[in-house]
């Protein structure tokens, strides 16, 4: 018989349960010392390890913390249910849902009806072509926005791409000239979907925030001088889908 137990090996992406919670295990290079933190859109907790030999390290650390990880899960937003006479707010306007056979449709409001998107389908048929219908209104939108950006910082229109990332609500890539002489490609810009559920002047922001890269790669004081020239104090949005990102990830469980 064994005397002493061997710690338990983890590999990258493992998942232990800790206090009820889905905790993922990872390992990052970046990294200089064992982290905890949530990941609301998946709502789970990622302990981060330095190296695979650290990961045992991180999963104690993580089962240590037991108190600190179930109030934080607590804390997070429901899930938004989708079902026919939910209203939902979509660019900060409330929309209610109803079930309708055909294609979708956006009802717009009357003296005597609410504004109304309808869809067709039962069950997990019927969310997803709510979700469906809110794609392509952000990618109406978002490119509308994008366009009107672009034109505004004289540069092409980017490429654009409707995703849904968990880690970031826009992303761009530069144009870049292909070789000596050659024409610059355009950029390309990919959005997340779920901005369609935030107010307006939040997707708005987020959209000349990415087309402002167009111009500065980074974050220096001239990419904010920038941002700034066409939306003005960017502040009060980059508060708001911090404050209200979980409740917009959670939308649709």
């Amino acid at each position: 018989m064994a005397l002493f137990r061997s710690a338990p090996r983890y590999v990258d992406g493992d998942h232990i349960l800790v206090a009820g919670a889905r905790v993922r295990l990872r390992v990052s290079s970046r990294a200089s010392r064992v982290s905890l933190r949530i990941d609301a859109a998946r709502r789970e907790v990622v302990a981060t390890a330095p190296s695979p030999r650290r990961l045992s390290e991180a999963a104690a650390f993580a089962q240590a913390r037991t108190a600190w990880i179930a109030a934080q899960i607590a804390s997070l937003p429901d899930a938004t249910l989708l079902t026919p006479g939910v209203t939902i707010e979509v660019l900060g306007k409330p929309w209610r849902l109803e079930r309708a056979s055909g294609r979708a449709r956006w009802r717009p409001a009357t003296a005597d009806q609410p504004a109304t998107l309808m869809v067709s389908g039962e069950g997990e048929a019927f969310v997803k072509a709510v979700v469906r219908a809110l794609k392509a209104e952000a990618r109406r939108v978002l490119s509308e926005r994008t366009a009107h950006y672009a034109a505004a910082l004289d540069r092409p229109v980017p490429v654009l791409a409707i995703m849904d990332a968990k880690a970031r609500w826009g992303s761009c890539k530069q144009p870049r000239r292909s070789g000596f002489g050659a024409s610059a490609e355009v950029g390309r810009i990919r959005y997340s979907w779920r901005l369609v559920l935030a107010p307006f002047e939040v997707a708005d922001y987020v959209v000349a925030h990415e087309c402002a890269h167009l111009v500065e790669a980074n974050h220096s004081p001239g990419f904010w001088a920038v941002v700034h020239g066409l939306v003005g104090d960017h502040r009060p949005h980059r508060d708001w889908l911090r404050r209200h990102g979980a409740r917009l990830h959670a939308f649709g469980g």
